[in-house]
């Protein structure tokens, strides 16, 4: 992975406006669509059962994000990721809150099982999802991204895809490789929607990249840089909001390529 493949990435999200079929939690949805329409996507909010698989089966990419999940768009989740799977269609699993409550925690495991692209969530909810962890407080991780690594490795190597460790210092890895990507804010933290965003946004590079690992490295990259430089200007979170949809059209492919020098620590796990 480096700055040619990063700006590549970048740049074939703006020339090809990947569709993405976002099936996600009723807080976010409009931040969702934002984002993706600020950094050249196209977003879809299908989530109806009698819809979801039908739409996954043509859209670039499916974004399931369980934040507020009930039982119509569980189905709905599992009619998409079926059928995303059927077309070749990569699709991204949020595990939002996992491990606390029975029902969604159930519910991802089944998901998972449908083998996603990408999996991306923080510490806790990552740990929770490969048994090694009862979930945080909430949306929010009591645990350090370096607590969730053997987590992290253990569940990519169990779906075959990338497992995404959001945090102060984001992790990736697909079992085989791991990379770090800094940068960011601490003001994401404090803005609703910006991680299920930015899952929203791996999906959209997964739809354009030949190799999950770089496609989703190269929208941890995106995210971080964008909120770096909305962060310069904004006053508090609710400027930030709206500074960092202007900064995610304004990250282009060479400043990416540059925010390449954050990618760090590339080696082989285990």
């Amino acid at each position: 992975m480096d700055a040619v493949e990063l700006n590549a990435a970048r740049e074939a999200v703006r020339a090809n406006a990947p569709l993405v079929h976002c099936l996600t939690n009723t807080v976010v949805q409009a931040i969702t669509a934002n984002a993706l329409l600020a950094a050249g996507a196209a977003p879809a909010m299908v989530d109806a059962p009698e819809e979801a698989g039908d739409f996954a089966a043509v859209a670039s990419a499916v974004l399931v994000n369980v934040g507020t999940v009930h039982r119509r768009t569980a189905e709905a989740m599992r009619l998409a990721a079926r059928s995303a799977g059927t077309a070749g269609t990569p699709w991204v699993l949020d595990p939002v809150a996992v491990g606390g409550l029975a029902y969604r925690t159930e519910l991802a495991a089944e998901l998972v099982a449908l083998r996603p692209t990408v999996v991306r969530g923080n510490a806790s909810e990552v740990m929770a999802l490969a048994g090694a962890g009862a979930g945080g407080r909430g949306v929010d991780s009591t645990a350090a991204t370096d607590d969730a690594v053997a987590a992290a490795v253990g569940l990519a190597l169990h779906t075959g895809g990338v497992v995404a460790v959001s945090g102060e210092v984001d992790l990736l890895t697909d079992g085989r490789r791991i990379v770090r990507v800094g940068g960011g804010s601490v003001l994401l933290t404090r803005t609703t929607g910006a991680g299920c965003a930015l899952g929203a946004l791996v999906a959209a590079y997964l739809a354009v990249t030949d190799d999950p690992l770089t496609g989703a490295a190269a929208a941890h990259a995106h995210v971080a840089l964008a909120a770096e430089w909305a962060t310069a200007t904004a006053a508090g979170p609710g400027t930030f909001a709206a500074a960092w949809l202007d900064a995610l059209d304004a990250v282009d492919g060479d400043a990416l390529a540059i925010a390449d020098l954050r990618v760090a620590d590339v080696r082989v796990a285990g």
